[in-house]
Protein backbone atom coordinates (compact mmCIF):
# COMPACT_ATOMS: atom_id res chain seq x y z
CA UNK A 1 0.00 0.00 0.00
CA UNK A 2 1.57 3.72 -0.77
CA UNK A 3 0.25 6.91 0.22
CA UNK A 4 -1.83 7.20 2.84
CA UNK A 5 -2.97 11.25 2.24
CA UNK A 6 -4.13 12.91 -1.02
CA UNK A 7 -3.85 16.56 -2.11
CA UNK A 8 -6.77 18.66 -0.67
CA UNK A 9 -6.56 21.09 -3.55
CA UNK A 10 -6.76 18.57 -5.75
CA UNK A 11 -9.48 16.69 -4.08
CA UNK A 12 -11.69 19.67 -3.89
CA UNK A 13 -11.36 20.63 -7.43
CA UNK A 14 -11.81 17.55 -8.85
CA UNK A 15 -15.06 16.85 -6.45
CA UNK A 16 -16.28 20.26 -7.45
CA UNK A 17 -16.09 19.57 -11.39
CA UNK A 18 -17.23 16.10 -10.68
CA UNK A 19 -19.84 17.12 -8.99
CA UNK A 20 -21.19 19.62 -11.34
CA UNK A 21 -21.23 16.33 -13.89
CA UNK A 22 -22.73 14.70 -11.06
CA UNK A 23 -25.29 16.69 -11.02
CA UNK A 24 -25.88 16.65 -15.12
CA UNK A 25 -26.27 12.68 -14.76
CA UNK A 26 -28.44 12.66 -11.53
CA UNK A 27 -31.00 14.57 -13.19
CA UNK A 28 -31.04 12.78 -16.41
CA UNK A 29 -28.71 14.50 -18.53
CA UNK A 30 -26.62 11.54 -20.63
CA UNK A 31 -23.80 13.87 -20.78
CA UNK A 32 -21.73 12.12 -23.71
CA UNK A 33 -22.90 14.20 -26.61
CA UNK A 34 -20.42 16.12 -28.57
CA UNK A 35 -19.99 19.97 -27.42
CA UNK A 36 -16.22 20.40 -28.45
CA UNK A 37 -14.90 21.69 -32.19
CA UNK A 38 -11.83 20.04 -31.43
CA UNK A 39 -10.55 17.35 -34.11
CA UNK A 40 -10.76 13.39 -33.25
CA UNK A 41 -7.01 12.65 -31.96
CA UNK A 42 -5.82 10.23 -34.19
CA UNK A 43 -4.16 6.66 -32.80
CA UNK A 44 -0.64 6.32 -34.30
CA UNK A 45 -1.31 2.55 -36.18
CA UNK A 46 1.37 2.92 -38.82
CA UNK A 47 3.81 1.11 -36.85
CA UNK A 48 4.43 -2.65 -36.37
CA UNK A 49 3.11 -1.79 -32.57
CA UNK A 50 -0.11 0.30 -31.39
CA UNK A 51 0.08 2.30 -28.17
CA UNK A 52 -2.90 1.29 -25.31
CA UNK A 53 -2.91 3.82 -22.62
CA UNK A 54 -2.96 2.29 -18.85
CA UNK A 55 -4.26 5.08 -16.48
CA UNK A 56 -4.57 4.30 -12.80
CA UNK A 57 -3.19 4.98 -9.58
CA UNK A 58 0.39 4.03 -8.54
CA UNK A 59 0.29 5.71 -5.91
CA UNK A 60 -1.95 7.63 -3.24
CA UNK A 61 -4.98 6.84 -1.06
CA UNK A 62 -6.25 4.78 -4.34
CA UNK A 63 -2.86 2.65 -4.97
CA UNK A 64 -4.42 0.13 -2.40
CA UNK A 65 -6.64 -1.10 -5.20
CA UNK A 66 -5.80 0.59 -8.82
CA UNK A 67 -1.88 -1.13 -8.34
CA UNK A 68 -3.77 -4.62 -8.90
CA UNK A 69 -5.63 -3.45 -12.09
CA UNK A 70 -2.35 -1.51 -13.65
CA UNK A 71 -0.73 -5.41 -13.14
CA UNK A 72 -4.21 -7.09 -14.47
CA UNK A 73 -4.04 -4.76 -17.44
CA UNK A 74 -0.34 -5.56 -18.54
CA UNK A 75 -0.95 -9.26 -18.41
CA UNK A 76 -3.78 -9.21 -20.73
CA UNK A 77 -1.61 -6.95 -22.86
CA UNK A 78 1.81 -9.60 -23.05
CA UNK A 79 -1.07 -12.62 -23.06
CA UNK A 80 -2.32 -10.73 -26.57
CA UNK A 81 0.66 -10.12 -27.89
CA UNK A 82 2.26 -13.93 -27.06
CA UNK A 83 -0.63 -14.84 -28.96
CA UNK A 84 0.29 -12.49 -32.22
CA UNK A 85 -1.25 -8.89 -31.00
CA UNK A 86 -4.04 -7.10 -32.71
CA UNK A 87 -4.81 -7.09 -36.41
CA UNK A 88 -0.70 -8.50 -36.52
CA UNK A 89 -0.01 -5.55 -34.64
CA UNK A 90 2.01 -5.79 -30.97
CA UNK A 91 0.72 -3.99 -28.07
CA UNK A 92 2.93 -1.06 -26.05
CA UNK A 93 1.60 -0.26 -22.94
CA UNK A 94 2.28 3.55 -21.57
CA UNK A 95 1.81 4.34 -18.23
CA UNK A 96 0.43 7.19 -16.73
CA UNK A 97 -0.20 7.33 -13.35
CA UNK A 98 -3.40 9.39 -11.92
CA UNK A 99 -1.81 9.59 -8.61
CA UNK A 100 -5.28 9.72 -6.61
CA UNK A 101 -5.56 13.24 -7.75
CA UNK A 102 -9.07 14.20 -10.24
CA UNK A 103 -7.03 17.16 -12.40
CA UNK A 104 -4.23 14.41 -12.68
CA UNK A 105 -6.27 12.62 -14.27
CA UNK A 106 -7.44 14.45 -16.79
CA UNK A 107 -3.90 15.73 -17.35
CA UNK A 108 -2.61 12.16 -17.76
CA UNK A 109 -5.88 11.24 -20.03
CA UNK A 110 -5.00 14.26 -22.46
CA UNK A 111 -1.18 13.30 -22.48
CA UNK A 112 -1.95 9.66 -23.35
CA UNK A 113 -4.74 10.80 -26.54
CA UNK A 114 -2.59 14.09 -27.51
CA UNK A 115 0.93 13.13 -27.02
CA UNK A 116 1.70 9.04 -27.01
CA UNK A 117 -1.58 8.96 -29.39
CA UNK A 118 -3.10 5.30 -28.16
CA UNK A 119 -5.62 3.84 -29.80
CA UNK A 120 -7.68 2.83 -26.39
CA UNK A 121 -7.04 3.63 -22.62
CA UNK A 122 -7.77 1.62 -19.86
CA UNK A 123 -8.12 2.54 -16.58
CA UNK A 124 -9.55 4.93 -13.87
CA UNK A 125 -11.23 3.62 -10.33
CA UNK A 126 -13.27 6.20 -8.19
CA UNK A 127 -15.98 7.91 -10.14
CA UNK A 128 -14.67 11.00 -9.40
CA UNK A 129 -11.61 9.84 -11.79
CA UNK A 130 -14.22 8.62 -14.46
CA UNK A 131 -15.53 12.10 -14.45
CA UNK A 132 -12.85 14.29 -14.61
CA UNK A 133 -11.66 12.42 -17.73
CA UNK A 134 -15.13 11.96 -19.00
CA UNK A 135 -14.41 15.02 -21.15
CA UNK A 136 -11.22 14.52 -21.91
CA UNK A 137 -12.21 11.66 -24.13
CA UNK A 138 -15.39 13.06 -25.29
CA UNK A 139 -13.26 16.14 -26.63
CA UNK A 140 -10.73 13.86 -29.00
CA UNK A 141 -13.38 11.28 -29.52
CA UNK A 142 -10.85 8.63 -27.98
CA UNK A 143 -11.99 5.41 -26.12
CA UNK A 144 -11.95 4.83 -22.34
CA UNK A 145 -12.45 1.31 -21.02
CA UNK A 146 -14.00 1.63 -17.46
CA UNK A 147 -13.09 -1.33 -15.29
CA UNK A 148 -14.62 -1.05 -11.57
CA UNK A 149 -18.61 -0.83 -10.68
CA UNK A 150 -19.98 2.38 -9.94
CA UNK A 151 -23.03 4.36 -9.28
CA UNK A 152 -25.19 4.77 -12.91
CA UNK A 153 -26.50 7.30 -14.12
CA UNK A 154 -24.37 7.70 -16.77
CA UNK A 155 -23.72 6.79 -20.50
CA UNK A 156 -20.61 8.45 -22.70
CA UNK A 157 -20.44 7.34 -26.24
CA UNK A 158 -16.30 7.31 -25.35
CA UNK A 159 -16.53 5.19 -22.69
CA UNK A 160 -17.12 1.11 -21.94
CA UNK A 161 -17.79 0.36 -19.05
CA UNK A 162 -17.10 -3.39 -18.00
CA UNK A 163 -17.58 -2.92 -14.12
CA UNK A 164 -21.21 -3.26 -12.80
CA UNK A 165 -23.45 -0.53 -12.86
CA UNK A 166 -26.03 -0.02 -10.05
CA UNK A 167 -28.50 -3.04 -11.42
CA UNK A 168 -26.20 -5.41 -11.36
CA UNK A 169 -24.36 -5.01 -7.89
CA UNK A 170 -26.30 -2.35 -5.72
CA UNK A 171 -29.51 -3.47 -6.16
CA UNK A 172 -28.94 -7.34 -6.38
CA UNK A 173 -27.09 -6.44 -2.74
CA UNK A 174 -30.32 -4.89 -1.30
CA UNK A 175 -32.30 -7.48 -2.26
CA UNK A 176 -30.07 -10.15 -0.24
CA UNK A 177 -29.91 -7.71 2.42
CA UNK A 178 -33.75 -7.68 2.73
CA UNK A 179 -34.04 -11.47 1.82
CA UNK A 180 -32.22 -11.66 4.80
CA UNK A 181 -34.24 -9.74 7.03
CA UNK A 182 -31.77 -7.01 7.05
CA UNK A 183 -33.93 -4.23 6.46
CA UNK A 184 -32.47 -1.34 8.66
CA UNK A 185 -29.20 -0.01 7.43
CA UNK A 186 -26.49 2.63 8.16
CA UNK A 187 -24.97 4.10 5.15
CA UNK A 188 -21.04 4.82 5.39
CA UNK A 189 -18.98 6.44 2.45
CA UNK A 190 -16.52 8.17 0.95
CA UNK A 191 -16.78 11.76 0.04
CA UNK A 192 -17.04 12.33 -3.49
CA UNK A 193 -19.50 10.63 -6.41
CA UNK A 194 -20.33 7.20 -6.34
CA UNK A 195 -20.95 6.96 -2.29
CA UNK A 196 -23.47 9.75 -2.31
CA UNK A 197 -25.26 8.64 -5.81
CA UNK A 198 -25.11 5.25 -4.42
CA UNK A 199 -26.87 6.03 -1.24
CA UNK A 200 -29.05 8.35 -2.91
CA UNK A 201 -30.29 5.39 -5.32
CA UNK A 202 -29.93 2.88 -1.41
CA UNK A 203 -32.65 5.46 -0.14
CA UNK A 204 -34.84 5.25 -2.95
CA UNK A 205 -35.39 1.61 -2.87
CA UNK A 206 -35.13 1.55 0.70
CA UNK A 207 -38.60 3.62 0.62
CA UNK A 208 -39.89 1.35 -1.93
CA UNK A 209 -39.26 -2.00 -0.52
CA UNK A 210 -40.01 -1.48 2.84
CA UNK A 211 -36.42 -0.96 4.36
CA UNK A 212 -35.52 1.82 6.77
CA UNK A 213 -32.50 4.28 6.76
CA UNK A 214 -31.49 4.74 9.70
CA UNK A 215 -28.21 6.63 9.66
CA UNK A 216 -25.96 8.19 7.25
CA UNK A 217 -22.86 9.38 7.10
CA UNK A 218 -19.46 10.46 5.21
CA UNK A 219 -15.44 10.71 5.46
CA UNK A 220 -13.17 12.55 3.26
CA UNK A 221 -11.67 9.92 0.73
CA UNK A 222 -8.14 8.68 2.65
CA UNK A 223 -9.82 9.55 6.38
CA UNK A 224 -8.07 7.79 9.03
CA UNK A 225 -10.27 8.71 11.83
CA UNK A 226 -13.50 6.93 12.32
CA UNK A 227 -14.30 6.69 16.02
CA UNK A 228 -17.06 9.12 15.93
CA UNK A 229 -18.95 7.71 13.08
CA UNK A 230 -18.42 3.97 14.39
CA UNK A 231 -20.12 5.07 17.37
CA UNK A 232 -23.10 6.50 15.40
CA UNK A 233 -23.72 3.50 13.79
CA UNK A 234 -23.07 1.08 16.70
CA UNK A 235 -25.79 3.04 18.91
CA UNK A 236 -27.75 3.33 15.60
CA UNK A 237 -30.19 0.48 15.98
CA UNK A 238 -29.54 -0.79 12.27
CA UNK A 239 -29.39 -4.33 11.15
CA UNK A 240 -26.37 -3.78 8.68
CA UNK A 241 -24.18 -1.53 7.26
CA UNK A 242 -23.96 -0.70 3.45
CA UNK A 243 -20.38 0.50 3.01
CA UNK A 244 -19.49 2.70 0.07
CA UNK A 245 -15.67 3.59 1.56
CA UNK A 246 -12.94 3.32 -0.79
CA UNK A 247 -9.67 3.29 -1.00
CA UNK A 248 -7.22 2.98 2.29
CA UNK A 249 -10.19 4.41 4.49
CA UNK A 250 -11.21 0.91 4.77
CA UNK A 251 -8.20 -0.25 6.66
CA UNK A 252 -9.36 2.59 9.68
CA UNK A 253 -12.82 2.14 9.64
CA UNK A 254 -13.06 -1.60 9.67
CA UNK A 255 -9.95 -1.36 12.34
CA UNK A 256 -12.53 0.57 14.45
CA UNK A 257 -15.42 -1.48 13.70
CA UNK A 258 -14.34 -4.35 15.52
CA UNK A 259 -12.36 -2.29 18.12
CA UNK A 260 -16.04 -0.86 19.32
CA UNK A 261 -16.81 -4.72 19.77
CA UNK A 262 -19.22 -4.41 16.10
CA UNK A 263 -19.34 -8.02 14.53
CA UNK A 264 -20.05 -9.45 11.13
CA UNK A 265 -22.77 -11.76 13.56
CA UNK A 266 -23.94 -8.38 15.43
CA UNK A 267 -24.06 -5.79 12.53
CA UNK A 268 -22.60 -7.46 8.97
CA UNK A 269 -21.12 -5.03 6.72
CA UNK A 270 -21.86 -5.50 3.15
CA UNK A 271 -18.82 -3.59 1.10
CA UNK A 272 -19.14 -2.92 -2.99
CA UNK A 273 -15.85 -1.79 -3.40
CA UNK A 274 -13.66 -4.28 -1.05
CA UNK A 275 -12.21 -7.30 -2.47
CA UNK A 276 -9.72 -9.80 -2.26
CA UNK A 277 -6.25 -7.35 -2.60
CA UNK A 278 -8.14 -5.30 0.40
CA UNK A 279 -8.98 -7.48 2.05
CA UNK A 280 -5.35 -8.35 2.60
CA UNK A 281 -4.29 -5.12 3.08
CA UNK A 282 -6.81 -4.51 5.44
CA UNK A 283 -6.40 -7.73 7.58
CA UNK A 284 -8.81 -10.74 7.73
CA UNK A 285 -9.18 -10.79 11.16
CA UNK A 286 -10.94 -7.37 10.72
CA UNK A 287 -13.57 -8.90 8.09
CA UNK A 288 -13.99 -12.25 8.47
CA UNK A 289 -17.55 -13.40 7.57
CA UNK A 290 -17.92 -9.59 6.39
CA UNK A 291 -20.49 -9.41 3.02
CA UNK A 292 -19.56 -7.94 -0.26
CA UNK A 293 -21.23 -7.47 -3.45
CA UNK A 294 -19.43 -7.89 -7.06
CA UNK A 295 -19.43 -9.75 -10.12
CA UNK A 296 -16.26 -12.06 -9.90
CA UNK A 297 -14.01 -13.66 -6.90
CA UNK A 298 -10.50 -15.35 -7.07
CA UNK A 299 -12.52 -18.86 -6.08
CA UNK A 300 -15.39 -18.08 -9.13
CA UNK A 301 -15.65 -21.60 -10.79
CA UNK A 302 -14.64 -22.17 -14.05
CA UNK A 303 -11.46 -23.03 -16.26
CA UNK A 304 -11.63 -19.41 -17.12
CA UNK A 305 -11.14 -18.56 -14.40
CA UNK A 306 -8.57 -20.87 -13.43
CA UNK A 307 -6.93 -20.07 -16.31
CA UNK A 308 -6.44 -16.37 -15.02
CA UNK A 309 -6.03 -16.66 -11.67
CA UNK A 310 -3.01 -19.63 -12.29
CA UNK A 311 -1.32 -16.44 -14.54
CA UNK A 312 -1.56 -13.95 -12.58
CA UNK A 313 -0.20 -15.99 -9.94
CA UNK A 314 3.01 -17.15 -11.87
CA UNK A 315 3.69 -13.01 -13.24
CA UNK A 316 3.35 -11.78 -9.87
CA UNK A 317 3.42 -14.19 -7.21
CA UNK A 318 1.59 -17.53 -5.76
CA UNK A 319 0.30 -15.06 -2.77
CA UNK A 320 -1.08 -12.59 -4.52
CA UNK A 321 -4.96 -12.74 -4.99
CA UNK A 322 -7.16 -11.84 -7.86
CA UNK A 323 -10.43 -9.61 -7.72
CA UNK A 324 -13.20 -8.46 -9.59
CA UNK A 325 -11.48 -4.91 -10.59
CA UNK A 326 -8.86 -7.11 -11.36
CA UNK A 327 -10.34 -9.30 -13.60
CA UNK A 328 -12.97 -6.47 -15.27
CA UNK A 329 -10.00 -4.56 -16.47
CA UNK A 330 -8.31 -8.34 -17.90
CA UNK A 331 -11.15 -8.88 -20.00
CA UNK A 332 -11.63 -5.20 -21.20
CA UNK A 333 -8.20 -5.50 -23.23
CA UNK A 334 -9.81 -8.49 -24.54
CA UNK A 335 -12.82 -7.08 -25.39
CA UNK A 336 -11.25 -4.07 -26.95
CA UNK A 337 -9.56 -6.43 -29.18
CA UNK A 338 -12.46 -8.38 -30.29
CA UNK A 339 -14.19 -5.21 -31.23
CA UNK A 340 -11.22 -3.96 -33.00
CA UNK A 341 -11.16 -7.60 -35.04
CA UNK A 342 -14.22 -7.56 -36.01
CA UNK A 343 -14.45 -3.94 -37.00
CA UNK A 344 -10.67 -4.69 -39.00
CA UNK A 345 -9.33 -1.48 -38.16
CA UNK A 346 -8.51 0.63 -35.09
CA UNK A 347 -10.58 3.41 -36.23
CA UNK A 348 -12.76 4.38 -33.17
CA UNK A 349 -16.05 4.92 -35.10
CA UNK A 350 -15.45 1.78 -36.74
CA UNK A 351 -14.56 -0.08 -33.05
CA UNK A 352 -17.93 1.54 -31.52
CA UNK A 353 -19.92 0.27 -34.36
CA UNK A 354 -18.50 -3.09 -33.84
CA UNK A 355 -19.38 -3.38 -29.82
CA UNK A 356 -22.78 -4.70 -29.68
CA UNK A 357 -23.43 -8.51 -29.15
CA UNK A 358 -19.18 -8.99 -28.45
CA UNK A 359 -19.01 -11.84 -25.95
CA UNK A 360 -15.79 -12.95 -24.37
CA UNK A 361 -15.38 -16.66 -21.60
CA UNK A 362 -14.73 -14.83 -19.36
CA UNK A 363 -13.43 -15.63 -15.64
CA UNK A 364 -16.61 -14.55 -14.07
CA UNK A 365 -18.58 -16.12 -16.56
CA UNK A 366 -19.29 -15.04 -20.09
CA UNK A 367 -20.05 -11.55 -20.97
CA UNK A 368 -21.65 -9.50 -23.64
CA UNK A 369 -21.37 -6.12 -24.71
CA UNK A 370 -24.24 -4.17 -24.87
CA UNK A 371 -23.95 -1.76 -27.72
CA UNK A 372 -26.92 0.66 -26.98
CA UNK A 373 -24.92 1.12 -23.47
CA UNK A 374 -21.92 0.28 -23.92
CA UNK A 375 -21.97 -1.79 -20.78
CA UNK A 376 -21.70 -5.43 -20.45
CA UNK A 377 -24.11 -7.88 -19.34
CA UNK A 378 -22.71 -9.48 -15.79
CA UNK A 379 -24.00 -11.97 -13.16
CA UNK A 380 -24.74 -10.83 -10.01
CA UNK A 381 -22.08 -12.17 -6.06
CA UNK A 382 -22.76 -12.21 -2.97
CA UNK A 383 -19.50 -12.89 -1.46
CA UNK A 384 -18.43 -13.92 2.79
CA UNK A 385 -14.80 -13.13 3.49
CA UNK A 386 -13.49 -15.92 4.91
CA UNK A 387 -10.41 -16.20 7.19
CA UNK A 388 -8.08 -17.36 4.70
CA UNK A 389 -8.51 -14.24 3.06
CA UNK A 390 -10.31 -15.39 0.11
CA UNK A 391 -14.41 -14.29 -0.79
CA UNK A 392 -16.45 -17.00 -1.06
CA UNK A 393 -20.21 -16.83 -3.17
CA UNK A 394 -22.96 -17.25 -1.18
CA UNK A 395 -25.77 -16.26 -3.57
CA UNK A 396 -25.42 -15.20 -7.24
CA UNK A 397 -28.22 -13.95 -10.08
CA UNK A 398 -27.99 -16.92 -11.45
CA UNK A 399 -27.59 -15.51 -15.37
CA UNK A 400 -25.87 -12.48 -16.90
CA UNK A 401 -27.83 -9.13 -15.67
CA UNK A 402 -28.52 -6.98 -18.88
CA UNK A 403 -26.89 -3.56 -18.03
CA UNK A 404 -29.77 -0.39 -16.68
CA UNK A 405 -27.59 2.18 -15.92
CA UNK A 406 -30.66 4.81 -15.78
CA UNK A 407 -32.90 1.95 -13.61
CA UNK A 408 -35.64 2.70 -16.43
CA UNK A 409 -36.94 -0.72 -15.62
CA UNK A 410 -37.39 -0.42 -12.09
CA UNK A 411 -40.17 2.25 -10.95
CA UNK A 412 -38.82 3.22 -7.83
CA UNK A 413 -36.01 4.96 -9.41
CA UNK A 414 -38.15 7.25 -11.72
CA UNK A 415 -36.94 9.86 -9.89
CA UNK A 416 -33.27 9.52 -9.82
CA UNK A 417 -32.96 9.37 -13.42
Amino acid sequence: MSGLSISRRGLLAGISAAGASAALSACGAKTGSDTSSDSAAKADTSGSTVKVGLLNSLSGTMAISEVTVHNALLLAIKEINAAGGVLGKKLKAVSQDGASDWPTFAEKAEALIKDDKVAATFGCWTSASRKAVKPVFERYKSLLFYPVQYEGLEESPYIFYIGATTNQQIVPALDYLKKQGLTKLYLVGSDYVFPRTANKIIKAYAKAKGMTVVGEDYAPLGSTEFGTIVNKVKDSGADAVFNTLNGDSNVAFFKEYKSSGLTAKSMPVLSVSIAEEEVKSIGTQYLADQLTAWNYYETTPGAANTKFVAAYQAEYGKDKPTSDPMEAAYISVYLWKAMVEKAGSFDVAKVKAASDGITFDAPEGKVTVDGATQHVYKTARIGKVGADGLITEVWNSGSPIKPDPYLKGYDWASGLS
